[in-house]
């Protein structure tokens, strides 16, 4: 990739999933090669300032009685290509001092701090996580120890901590270092240029024991970078005068970075006011017909209003609350059976009370609600319509009864419309009480508590494990009457709706809350006709479908992206930044030939994404670019071309044809 075509990918690289810190990557990496400021001839040669190093280590190491650097042999060999005035040299060729620390006697207050990994952040140095050493173990640390302004920590142990690298400032006080961090003190290099060779993707990309050429040791969970390690490391080293000048590119660079997340930041937080807007019009739509058409204006700027996949995830949950409250479907001509409902459950319950099933419960009444719902439902207290039944208790005394060993339902077993039947405990019961505490298929079970997020979790169970119990942190609800749908329960109270409710009632500490029986019991459910729960549900299943076809749409565009990203920063630097957990990107065999030309300007309503391209690239581009940047498989590109060429957004090409590519030999 060159200059001129980094330029026409600035804005998606810009833009992409960590995209910002990929061009700081990129221009670190640049610094470290030479490629950021220009060579003025009059400055003097690196060579000096090495012998001037060694000169400066030799005698610091003799003022402080230390012991001789016994130093790596020389490089035979550059990483990477810099320019002919630069040399390659090992860390310890231009550091007075490089050593771990080590283990401090830790104290509530002293005079002198001790530095640890948390103190060192990319975000620059911290002092406030330090803590302090004692005062009669400072006579232990040689003068060399104290930490001077200027100095480099660099975080040597543990997975995520080990790479952080950061300059001890001036006003940092009187500290030392613990054994998890070791200090560079340079010799007459600049600090600022050594900590962008440090945190540059050549280095970082290396602080992972996975890779082929890997500087540090152990495993993914606890790495370990030694210090001999850090002593050979090989630096590109300009002479002095161009680090001051490199330095200051970085900083422009860096700040220029910085301005750019700022407005990326006002831009989403605009992106996302707009989109609360816009789904607030979705919801207040009065009918319909108005409905309708606030989701067609949805539809058309959507890519003006979802920019990552968890803004979709917040439209279905909006989708969820307007269902509930009757705006997606048109109203019944009927009024719900309420009655027929009430006396299925009612001869239920008094069946479960006959056989020892359940005991006689007070009535309840139905909590108060401010949500408006259509005037033809029926709002009734949920214990009207279901019958609700605790789970079975753990640490019961069964001493002399016949015991049964079964599986059961934990809160954490329940989630918001399915299951996690993979953690699955089991727990003893008498067996007389197994018909109680049974799950049967089609019962709703609602999570008691737990924290937030946990409270009133709902589920329709749908079998698959033999003798499945729930235990009292559970709750077990079931309705009796086919004219109230499960689905129906389990879609209000995992809606906004059903949250809220369970968030007020519920019994709450710092981190959890709770709901109990009564609570439950006397939820204010909404019951609509039998033939308007069906049309609010199927209406609900597609448009969540087709969000979820956004949501699609944007998680691979976000993986495009991301992979541009960090291909550029290859491309450029020849340095990868490739995120191992990314999955790679599927490839067509195929090559697309013919330049494709923009015909007639489609309408901003229209649905025109290869046109819209088009237009952003002076009219013409090649088919296999246009694919590229298309981003969706190969067959939705050829049938989206062929839609836009027939409304004549696109000229008809006069080669349009598909090569199949010859298979990769090294792969056959």
């Amino acid at each position: 990739m060159d200059a001129q075509q980094f330029f026409v990918e600035f804005g998606h690289i810009a833009n992409a999933p960590g995209g910002v810190d990929r061009l700081r990557e990129l221009v670190i990496q640049l610094a470290i090669s030479g490629r950021l400021v220009e060579r003025i001839e009059v400055e003097g040669p690196v060579s000096n300032a090495i012998q001037d190093a060694a000169t400066l280590r030799i005698a610091y190491e003799a003022e402080l009685n230390l012991r001789a650097t016994r130093m790596h042999p020389v490089l035979r060999s550059a990483p990477f290509l810099v320019p002919g005035h630069w040399q390659w040299v090992r860390l310890e060729q231009i550091s007075l001092y490089i050593q771990r620390g080590k283990g401090p006697k830790y104290v509530e207050k002293s005079s002198t701090h001790v530095i640890s990994q948390k103190c060192v952040q990319w975000s620059g140095f911290d002092l406030s996580p330090a803590r302090f050493t004692s005062e009669d173990s400072l006579d232990s640390y040689g003068e060399e120890r104290f930490l001077c302004a200027g100095d480099l920590l660099w975080n040597s142990t543990g997975t995520g901590t080990a790479g952080r690298i950061a300059i001890y400032p001036a006003d940092g006080g009187k500290s030392v270092a613990d054994s998890h961090v070791t200090v560079i003190r340079l010799a007459n290099c600049s600090p600022r240029y050594l900590w962008c060779v440090i945190a540059s993707p050549w280095v970082q990309s290396r602080i992972d024991p996975s890779h082929p050429d890997s500087l540090v040791s152990g495993t993914t969970q606890q790495v370990e970078l030694a210090t001999s390690t850090a002593r050979a490391l090989p630096v590109p080293l300009p002479p002095l005068e161009e680090q001051s000048r490199i330095v200051a590119k970085v900083d422009e660079l860096m700040a220029l970075c910085d301005k750019l997340e700022t407005q990326q930041q006002q831009r989403r937080r605009l992106q996302n006011n707009l989109r609360q807007s816009t789904l607030q019009a979705v919801a207040a739509a009065a009918n319909p017909q108005e409905l309708h058409s606030a989701w067609n204006r949805l539809a058309d700027n959507f890519g003006q209003l979802f920019h990552a996949p968890e803004d979709v995830d917040e439209f279905i949950a909006e989708l969820k609350n307007m269902a509930v409250r009757g705006m997606l479907s048109l109203p019944s001509q009927i009024l719900p059976p309420v009655d027929e409902i009430v006396a299925a459950c009612d001869e239920l319950r008094a069946r479960y009370i006959a056989n020892g099933l359940m005991r006689r419960q007070k009535v309840i009444a139905a909590a108060e609600t401010d949500i408006i719902y259509p005037e033809h439902w029926a709002i009734t207290p949920f214990d009207k319509v279901a019958i609700v039944i605790g789970g079975v208790t753990k640490g019961r005394n069964l001493r002399g009864r016949t015991v049964v060993t079964c599986p059961y339902l934990a809160v954490a077993n329940v989630q918001r419309g399915f299951f996690k039947l993979n953690t699955l405990k089991a727990i003893q019961i008498a067996a007389e009480e197994l018909e109680k505490y049974l799950v049967q298929e089609d019962d709703l079970l609602i999570t008691e508590g737990g924290d937030w997020d946990k409270v009133g979790r709902t589920a329709i169970w749908r079998g698959g494990v033999e003798n499945c119990l729930h235990q009292n942190h559970v709750f077990k609800a079931r309705v009796p009457s086919q004219l109230l749908l499960n689905e129906w329960i389990e879609l209000v109270f995992n809606s906004g709706v059903g949250r809220d409710y369970f968030a007020g009632a519920s019994k709450q500490t710092t981190n959890l809350a709770s709901i109990n029986m009564t609570q439950l019991r006397s939820f204010p459910m909404p019951i609509p006709p039998l033939d308007e729960q069906r049309a609010i549900l199927i209406k609900l299943d597609a448009l969540t479908m087709r969000s979820g076809a956004w949501r699609k749409q944007l998680e691979k565009k976000k993986q495009v992206a991301s992979l541009l990203a960090g291909a550029t920063v290859a491309a450029f630097t020849g340095i990868s930044t490739e995120n191992e957990k990314d999955e790679p990107v599927k490839v067509p065999q195929t090559e697309l030939i013919a330049p494709l030309r923009l015909g007639q300007a489609p309408d901003i309503k229209a649905q025109a994404p290869l046109a819209t391209i088009l237009a952003r690239h002076n009219g013409e581009i090649s088919a296999k670019d246009l694919y590229q940047r298309f981003g969706g498989e190969i067959d939705a590109f050829y049938a989206q071309l062929k839609t836009e060429v027939c409304h004549g957004w696109i000229l008809e090409p006069e080669v349009a044809e598909m090569h199949e590519k010859l298979a990769d030999r090294a792969s056959a």
